[in-house]
């Protein structure tokens, strides 16, 4: 059986780690681990570290850190995907936890003008995609900003924003010329940022905005694929895809 992973954001100074009071319970309570257990701790960062447990309390839990490697990202690009929130949010939730397990860096939520606006529980999300990260075994944590407008989006995309990526495509379902991404992914692209619309899709200003500023639109196949589903399809190219 492997040893368990848990997620730990916080700088380890020494050799000794105090796990928080959840992960304490769900290493004590739920998984019956003991003294001189083996774990491993992530801080989402790349780093992974290897410790075993010192003390196991019902509410704390020390660990000693045994040996700390760094890991790079197992993807060939840093991958980025703005993709519209859904009513319906476990489907939502759904997507976030595919992409974490393919290795998605970024994922920007975009309100577009058909978004259906529904409460963004961040800090629920954010739990989704520290547990996709820990069930796959990774060491980086996709990074989930809050609900920007699309507009915001572009303009961060912008020729002279620092924040710019190389690579960027928006796909949509309108009548229009453009190449499958399968085909406009390119060997040695370092980075990439796609754009996925809300269920109605974009509208024809958002698309022609976009393109404005360098988008290029591209096509997932000819079937008309929900919003979660379109995300998926587009972040497993993008991450494996060489």
């Amino acid at each position: 059986m492997d040893n368990p992973w848990f997620y730990y954001p916080e700088t380890i100074a020494g050799h000794i780690a105090a796990l928080d009071e959840a992960s304490a319970k769900h290493a004590v309570q739920v998984l019956r681990l003991k003294e001189g257990d083996t774990i491993h701790l992530t801080n989402g960062a790349g780093l992974l570290h290897t410790a075993t447990i010192q003390a196991a309390g019902k509410k704390q839990c020390s660990v000693q850190i045994i040996s700390t490697e760094e890991r790079a990202r197992q993807t060939h690009r840093q991958v980025a995907m703005a993709i519209s929130p859904l009513k319906n949010t476990s489907r939502f939730e759904w997507f976030l936890e595919k992409a974490t397990e393919l290795g998605v860096a970024e994922i920007f939520p975009i309100i577009s003008h058909r978004t259906v606006r529904e409460h963004f529980r961040q800090e629920r999300l954010q739990t989704i995609c520290v547990s996709a990260m820990l069930q796959s075994q990774q060491t980086w944590l996709p990074t989930l900003h809050k609900p920007q407008s699309y507009e915001q989006l572009i303009a961060q995309q912008s020729a002279n924003s620092p924040q710019r990526y190389h690579h960027r495509w928006i796909a949509h379902c309108m009548h229009s010329e453009k190449h499958h991404l399968v085909q406009a992914v390119k060997t040695g692209m370092q980075d990439s940022l796609l754009l996925i619309g809300p269920e109605g899709d974009f509208t024809e200003t958002e698309v022609m905005t976009a393109e404005a500023e360098g988008f290029v639109a591209v096509s997932l196949g000819d079937t008309r694929l929900r919003t979660e589903t379109a995300g998926v399809v587009a972040a497993s190219l993008l991450c494996l895809l060489p």
